[in-house]
């Protein structure tokens, strides 16, 4: 038998040594691989665990940042409602049934929708949805419709509580994008787009008309001494921040209370005095009013 070299015990090293890393990671691949399959067998035990997992999938390299957030996204889903995002009542844009079909293309026009739930005598009577490309072929066509009852959807009615993973099914199924949300005693509460469960999932899907402006909070203090206040901050939390004492009976957020005292939905720019606050809109969409800029002034 031939003695082994010297030569060739040192490529045998060096090929062990070079294979180490190599079934290491594959190791290490089995290992979270193991894990995964037992969480589609039954495991893990709650969601806290099946996001660990996950994450510790990203830290391999497995999957990028953003996968692991949209992941997680469609995984928190499942504990969130319809409350939890739906478009206040106060921020809604809603048409009268007996509009005029050049004042509504006005409307239409200056909101930047393409969906609007249509009212009947007081908004908590939704009759039904139109669609703006419906409403534009109303009026150009010849021997149109005459009202804009016949050009009305049927509007989807759901409650505050359901589930976003069901409602996003729902959607997908009907074909829907927008519904009605309504609340325990059966007036209007808000309404709620496909295109706001996908943000909980994918993060803000911005348009050309977003700033890309995003607080860190729902009252942050800014260098100028003015405070950026995100619009779904509660009456009763503004109120306690600045010693105000605005009423919420009839609106429960402040840019509830803002668009409702402007009149419209507002755009960026548009400013309001109420007492000693002066309110100047950061940030609006056509859906909604996000964030103002506050100015506290002495009393």
């Amino acid at each position: 038998m031939t003695a082994m070299s010297e030569d060739d015990s040192s490529t045998r090293a060096q090929d062990a040594a070079d294979k180490a890393p190599v079934e290491k990671k594959a190791e290490k691949r089995r290992s979270w691989l193991s894990r995964l399959s037992a969480a589609i067998s039954g495991e893990p035990d709650n969601q806290e665990d099946l996001v660990e997992l996950l994450r510790d999938v990203q830290a391999d390299g497995v999957i990028d940042a953003d996968t692991l957030r949209i992941m997680e996204g469609a995984v928190a889903i499942s504990d969130m409602s319809v409350g939890d995002i739906m478009v206040p009542r106060a921020q809604m844009v809603v048409l009268p049934v007996d509009g005029k079909f050049i004042g509504l293309m006005k409307d239409v026009v200056e909101s930047g929708h393409s969906r609007f739930p249509v009212h009947g005598e007081d908004r908590d009577e939704i009759l039904g949805i139109l669609l703006a490309k419906d409403l534009l072929r109303g009026v150009v066509a010849d021997n149109g419709p005459g009202t804009v009852r016949e050009l009305l959807r049927p509007a989807v009615l759901v409650p505050e509580s359901k589930r976003l993973d069901i409602l996003l099914r729902e959607f997908r199924q009907s074909r829907n994008h927008m519904a009605i949300v309504i609340d325990e005693y059966g007036g209007v509460a808000g309404l709620v787009t496909i295109e706001d469960v996908l943000e909980q999932i994918v993060g803000e899907i911005d348009d050309e008309h977003d700033d890309a402006e995003d607080p860190n909070a729902l009252i942050a203090a800014q260098a100028d001494g003015q405070y950026l206040v995100d619009a779904l901050t509660p009456i009763s939390d503004f109120n306690a921040r600045f010693g105000a004492d605005f009423d919420d009976d009839e609106y429960d957020t402040i840019g509830g209370l803002i668009t409702a005292a402007i009149g419209h939905l507002p755009e960026a720019g548009e400013e309001l005095t109420l007492g000693r606050f002066g309110f100047r809109v950061a940030r609006a969409d056509a859906r909604r009013l996000h964030t103002l800029h506050v100015s506290v002034h002495a009393a």
